[in-house]
């Protein structure tokens, strides 16, 4: 639900737009003021639950969630509505550790852990793919309210079960280190503001030089710094230093970074081109993602049953240049292409590799962690993945709507040239505008895959590096 929140908004965003007159900049804010709280509040809400026990903070981030999609639904207002999504980024911010955390501490290192985080890694996945289907028909059958309506029966559901279900996990003595949690929320909700508002926009115009744009990194920068200074130095710290100071941790998330930049720009330009150059409709769009949400949930399978055989390494080796190759692939994407033949096959590569990839590196982003600090290390975890889906829509973004400019602005030159050759004046068709443009995004979008190609290579080389992991560490050693 928490992941699937985070596309399902998307296929109804010109609905949104209609119905409550966003302009085209304002309307981003009902993606990214989700974001924003998410990212923010992620390291607050992982201490929240090792202090007064995860149980009962995920309970509650499930009730908030719930209330403000109800809230968001029934929105009359801008205003209204993003207040409501920030209100569902902070309860998310709360479920999402609290969630990682309780696996961690209901099930024991070994088997009965692995197929918990094979599922876990699965829906982590595949919920964003859900978001995009489910989006699809609830916009087209429905209203563009049902996309935040649906959060309501789930949410509550899962809240009235997790008493029945899952143990409480013992309140830990301390407090809040308020210092920490000032500088660390304020920072990365500084960088996630920062990195959303600066991607060049597909006019080509490019927005990194903006005054916000810039005075948000460097807040960031500072506030991250200010942040680290007194994480040292402080008795009861929000984030102790010493979960970073695991080489294999570290390593971990910072594979988890590489794959939400990556990932969360894979799924945004595929969308836009399959809808704007294939002209598929926002149900169709979905639909096109099946094969990629069954391909990571057998992987994922897989994964879990290999990780006792081989151990996490080899999986991670194996799933990192996957995705790379599938991300490859992609980039030979045409605007004359098919779904059969040109999207199918490296969205099935790209699912493999990421079925490999997220159930192993989150095994060990938690591995050795204490029972106290389990919920810090799973927030550690999904504040990764989502700073990398900030930084993937950034910088992929901005790659992307600069060579679509550029093709633009070429195309036009050529057909400007061409008519003053021949003495005629240049007045295209509008088939012939729509197939420039066209053309554009399928070579923006390339370079934009070529990008991501390259990040999961990093992902891949950091594995190489820092990831030395055995499966004794994960309780799988062998009599």
């Amino acid at each position: 639900m928490v992941v699937l929140d985070a596309t399902i908004v998307n296929v109804a965003l010109p609905h949104i737009q209609r119905a409550l007159g966003f302009s085209g900049s304002g309307l981003e804010w009902v993606v990214n003021a989700y974001a924003l709280a998410f990212g923010g509040l992620m390291l607050l809400g992982g201490r929240a639950g090792d202090l007064f026990g995860r149980r009962r903070v995920f309970i509650a981030g499930l009730v908030l969630f719930s209330a403000a999609s109800l809230a968001g639904g029934l929105a009359t207002s801008q205003a209204w509505l993003l207040a409501a999504r920030a209100v569902q980024g902070a309860g998310a911010a709360m479920i999402a550790p609290a969630a990682l955390a309780l696996i961690t501490t209901t099930f024991p290192e070994g088997q009965p852990r692995n197929r918990a985080m094979g599922v876990y890694a699965a829906m982590s996945v595949a919920g964003g793919a859900v978001g995009l289907i489910t989006g699809g028909l609830l916009t087209t059958y429905a209203s563009w309210r049902w996309v935040l309506f649906v959060n309501v029966p789930i949410g509550l559901a899962a809240a009235l079960a997790v008493p029945r279900v899952l143990p409480e996990s013992p309140r830990q003595r301390g407090r809040f280190d308020l210092p920490g949690a000032i500088t660390g929320t304020g920072g990365i909700a500084a960088l996630v503001y920062g990195l959303s508002n600066a991607a060049t926009s597909p006019d080509g115009v490019s927005h990194w030089g903006d005054a916000k744009v810039v005075a948000s990194l460097a807040a960031s920068v500072v506030l991250l710094a200010a942040f680290a200074v007194i994480e040292i130095r402080s008795k009861r710290p929000l984030l102790p230093v010493r979960l970073l100071a695991d080489r294999n941790r570290t390593g971990a998330n910072l594979v988890m970074l590489c794959i939400g930049t990556a990932v969360f720009g894979m799924f945004f330009f595929l969308t836009v081109f399959l809808q704007s150059a294939w002209g598929y409709s926002a149900l169709k769009t979905g639909v096109a993602y099946l094969p990629l949400m069954a391909g990571i949930l057998v992987a994922s399978g897989a994964a879990a049953q290999l990780v006792p055989r081989v151990g996490a390494r080899p999986l991670l080796l194996a799933g990192a240049p996957a995705t790379a190759s599938g991300l490859y692939w992609l980039s030979r994407l045409t605007e004359h292409g098919s779904y059969a033949s040109g999207a199918l096959g490296p969205m099935l590569v790209i699912a493999i590799g990421l079925g490999l990839l997220f159930m192993p590196v989150t095994l060990v982003a938690i591995s050795r962690v204490a029972d106290r600090e389990s919920g810090v290390a799973a927030s550690l975890r999904n504040t990764g993945q989502q700073v990398g889906g900030a930084i993937g829509l950034a910088l992929l973004g901005t790659v992307a709507w600069t060579v679509v400019a550029n093709s633009i602005h070429a195309q036009a030159a050529h057909a400007q040239a061409a008519a003053a050759h021949t003495g005629r004046p240049a007045h295209p068709s509008r088939a012939a505008v729509s197939a420039a443009y066209h053309h554009a995004l399928a070579a923006g979008f390339s370079r934009a895959y070529l990008v991501a190609a390259g990040i999961m290579l990093l992902a891949l080389a950091i594995t190489i590096v820092a990831i030395r992991i055995n499966r004794a560490d994960l309780g799988e050693a062998r009599p």
